[in-house]
């Protein structure tokens, strides 16, 4: 699948998580932030819902967020229960 502004938003989401320092210096700018990214995600997910897989739709449907970039950087799923 190739889907590269899905994937940036993806990414996008990951790195805000991962931002810490950002977190405790201005948490509700951090929670902004992160609700922001995740309603783009939302919103491209409802713009292309036609254009993608059941796996994909399953992932981005469920916030799997993680598992949706993976399936996009793979093209495989990982096996249950990991």
């Amino acid at each position: 699948m190739n889907f590269p502004d899905l994937a940036k938003l993806l990414e996008a989401r990951i790195t805000v998580i991962a931002d810490h320092e950002f977190r405790d210096r201005d948490p509700g700018a951090h929670l902004e932030a992160l609700k922001r990214v995740s309603e783009a995600i939302v919103s491209w997910h409802e713009g292309h819902r036609s254009e993608i897989d059941g796996n994909l739709d399953h992932f981005l449907t469920g916030a799997s967020y993680q598992k949706a970039l993976l399936y996009l950087e793979t093209g495989t799923r990982r096996p249950c229960g990991e």
